[in-house]
């Protein structure tokens, strides 16, 4: 089969995550047609993780190609950028305050940035409750999209943008995550003003982090008067159940985590007893190192299903930069064919690159010397509820 001109191409985007909706936008900017499909039933579905930070060199740019860059900085908070660097005894040992108009890495949270990207797209251009089972077809196409509904659409282009455990990947590379050594459990704090005054104080406008080599923390604030906690250990990856716990035990996880943080001060430790609610169990894992695949006419990928890496200030800025640079290269390529390979010369080499320098970069999260830490992509997508890697 020929390759399609990219303007007559059926294209499926698989994934309604922040690379996945800015390569919709900026395609849709183009007047080229596209779909997303999405395994939640509704934009609502679940939480979309805490707060992250968009650079000036990678996110900025591709919200500009989206046209959305004016309205992303009415919704970012600036200060946000602010950087504090503790000891265990709550000690602040540095502190980063972003300068008056600097704008190079303002926060935003998750959900904003979504709902963002959401509305600015044409009405019905997500499916929502549409979960990805196989892809199946010749590699020049058409191919197949077997949804775990039962259904099935035929596609010119497949994009994968559905994160850790991408349902795209298998089609063009039999990669999987591997656990880093590393995980967090998240905690929540909400109405921080008010209900826990002193960690607000601790935490300041933007990120907090501490750490004593074995163990770490490190807070968020986020919109809204919210604060989230990311207790950072090297723990095997089903430390919880080997403990005999469940991660819905919060009283025997916090019991057991005083244990491990024993030398840390009171007021330190309040960071990991006086959550509203249980924990998230965030385990790290990366794809290996470099991740790459032959070229494929009819399938790609982006984002954390592309070169998922420890959780450093990366993922979704290189997702959404990702997503510009394929929707560009369709934008102005003869084929699709001729667009993926445009995008995957200059994408590949990048992340492995990326990947390279961030290798083993989990264990820097448990340093009381970690590089710039105010980049806050640690969410887990820390982490993004996106970011966790499902079977």
């Amino acid at each position: 089969m020929n390759s399609p001109e990219p303007a007559r191409a059926r294209i499926s985007i698989i994934g309604a995550g922040p690379g996945g909706l800015t390569c919709a936008r900026i395609l849709q900017q183009h007047g080229i047609a596209v779909t997303v499909y999405d395994r939640d039933r509704g934009p609502n579905a679940r939480n979309q993780g805490g707060t992250l930070d968009l650079h000036a060199d990678n996110g900025q740019i591709a919200l500009r190609e989206a046209g959305l860059l004016d309205e992303f900085f009415n919704l970012a908070r600036p200060e946000g950028q602010e950087m504090r660097q503790m000891d265990p005894a709550g000690t602040i040992t540095s502190h980063e305050a972003p300068a008056a108009h600097e704008l190079f890495k303002p926060e935003i949270d998750r959900g904003q940035l979504r709902n963002l990207l959401l509305d600015s797209l044409q009405p019905g251009t997500v499916h929502w409750g549409r979960a990805l089972d196989t892809i199946s077809g010749p590699d020049d196409g058409p191919r197949q999209l077997h949804f775990t509904d039962g259904t099935t659409i035929q596609t010119d282009l497949v994009i994968g943008a559905d994160g850790a455990s991408s349902r795209v990947r298998p089609a063009v590379s039999p990669a999987a995550p591997e656990y880093t050594g590393v995980s967090f459990l998240e905690a929540w704090f909400s109405d921080v003003e008010n209900r826990h005054p002193d960690i607000a104080e601790l935490v300041g406008q933007g990120s907090a982090h501490a750490a004593d080599g074995e163990r770490g923390l490190f807070a968020q604030r986020n919109s809204g008067n919210h604060i989230r906690v990311y207790i950072i250990q090297r723990v095997p990856v089903d430390w919880i159940s080997t403990s005999g716990l469940t991660v819905e035990d919060t009283d025997g996880i916090r019991t057991l985590l005083l244990g491990e943080y024993a030398h840390w001060s009171p007021r330190m430790r309040r960071m990991i007893t006086e959550n509203d609610g249980p924990y998230v169990n965030r385990p790290i894992f990366a794809l290996p190192v470099p991740h790459t695949w032959e070229h494929n006419p009819t399938v790609t990928l982006l984002g954390d299903a592309a070169h998922l890496m420890p959780p450093l200030g990366v993922g979704v800025n290189l997702a959404m930069l990702d997503a510009s640079e394929i929707a560009l290269a369709l934008a102005n390529a003869a084929t699709v064919t001729d667009a993926i390979r445009t995008y995957e010369n200059t994408m590949l080499p990048r992340s492995t690159e990326t990947a390279k320098a961030l290798e083993g970069g989990a264990e820097h999260l448990l340093s009381a010397d970690v590089p710039d830490l105010g980049s806050n992509d640690v969410l887990p997508e820390p982490l993004a509820e996106a970011a966790e890697v499902r079977p």
